[in-house]
């Protein structure tokens, strides 16, 4: 008995449970524990309208079997006789003793390591390793997902972020909505077009958050998005993400460089001092830029409209802020470079947005970092079906509570 007391305690048997036998096989490398509860034994049932709790006694048992933590190499299942019970409201209930886990099979240790792997090991590789199936991972994953979102709040949700990313090779994009101060992913839904916010909407009545409340809304210059935003969001005001005009501005300046290089062997090999910000330079590229400064080239211009343009959002007040942009707007649309005259252009078409920056202060840096998390696990596993990016991307980035579900796991997941 004193080998059945050990396990029990490793395990986390208490009474009225105990264990009845324990058989080990060593050419098959398992090791199966026999579980029974106590003769007489009263089990605590609650009454899921009124709330109130009763102990019942067991009017009969059924066999079921659950996966634990290996034993060094060796493969661990309980076996145990599960009472079932015929509380006053009628019906009978079947217990659910204290290791069963939230999906079939496993124990809540063995769901705590197997969800604490796939953070970091695809799937496949994780079922692989423990001998389990693929669909029965994600089975679990996608319980503990769904059970996490139930429980988190959005009534305070007022800022979003909003952003697309490839599933895949190819054409085929999702969107992902961020709390932008809680720096959580909240929703991923299929698509890129004006009906993935009409989709967020419904999505956040859905949790008990209110349109209303969302005053403010960071995303691209997307007319999809734009468009969904006004009609699904109506008091959100829109701030176009800095990150992504830069994006165009920095598209513009190597658009300049690229048809000035093929008259100006100068710029061989200096494609990195157009691309970085000064404080990321090396002392080569230092000195490579130093260089091409004395040089009468269009693409230096091109690459001061971008520094400049930089700057602006250093200004102290929104006055200052837009008084700068037009004074750089003005400049960029008299610089005779075509490319650097298209982004200004796009940025005047877009002109509110980008000043609302001043006052949101919010913008897509946050999400760009969650959607790299979330591009080094696709890569990892070498894809992903939408349905399951989509609980990996809540499971890795979703700040999700999963200690309420399971005690063994952390509470910052």
């Amino acid at each position: 008995m004193q080998l059945e007391t050990l396990f029990a305690t490793a395990i986390g048997i208490t009474p009225p449970w105990k264990i009845t036998g324990l058989s080990f096989d060593s050419a098959k490398k398992r090791l199966d524990i026999k579980v029974t509860f106590e003769r007489g034994a009263t089990f605590e049932v609650k009454n899921e309208k009124s709330g109130e709790t009763q102990q019942c006694k067991a009017y009969d048992t059924v066999e079921k079997t659950w996966r634990h933590l290996n034993f060094f190499e060796h493969e661990c299942y309980l076996h145990a006789r599960i009472p079932r019970v015929q509380p006053k409201q009628g019906g009978t209930k079947i217990i659910s003793p204290p290791w069963s886990g939230i999906s079939t099979g496993f124990t809540l240790l063995f769901e705590a390591l197997i969800l604490q792997m796939c953070k970091n090991t695809p799937v496949h590789q994780v079922g692989k390793l423990f001998k389990i199936s693929d669909y029965k991972i994600w089975d679990m994953l996608e319980s503990y997902v769904s059970n996490a979102l139930i429980s988190q709040s959005l009534e305070e949700l007022s800022a979003v972020g909003v952003d697309e990313t490839s599933l895949k090779k190819g054409h085929n994009y999702i969107s992902l909505f961020v709390d932008l101060a809680k720096k959580r992913t909240l929703f991923v839904t299929e698509g890129k077009d004006h009906s993935t916010v009409t989709d967020f909407a419904e999505f956040l009545i859905h949790r008990g958050g209110k349109i209303e409340n969302i005053q403010d809304v960071s995303c691209d210059m997307s007319p999809a998005f734009i468009k969904g935003v006004k009609q699904a969001l109506p008091n959100a005001q829109i701030t176009f993400d800095k990150f992504h005009i830069l994006k165009i501005i920095n598209e513009a300046v190597n658009e300049v460089r690229r048809e000035e290089a093929k008259t100006t062997p100068q710029l061989k090999g200096a494609c990195y001092v157009f691309i970085k910000n000064k404080q990321n330079l090396t002392q080569k590229q230092i000195d490579k830029k130093e260089s091409l400064s004395k040089l009468n080239l269009k693409s230096m211009r091109a690459l001061h409209l971008r520094e400049n343009f930089q700057a602006i959002y250093f200004a102290e007040t929104l006055e200052q802020f837009e008084k700068l942009l037009k004074q750089w707007y003005f400049w960029a649309t008299h610089c005779r470079l075509e490319p650097m005259k298209k982004a200004a252009k796009m940025i005047k078409n877009h002109w509110d947005g980008v000043l609302r920056w001043k006052e949101s202060q919010i913008n897509n840096g946050i999400l760009e970092g969650l959607n790299s998390v979330l591009q080094a696990a696709k890569r990892k596993a070498r894809g992903y079906k939408f349905e399951h990016f989509k609980v990996i991307a809540l499971l890795l980035t979703g700040k999700l509570n999963f200690q309420e579900l399971n005690p063994a796991l952390p509470t910052r997941f």
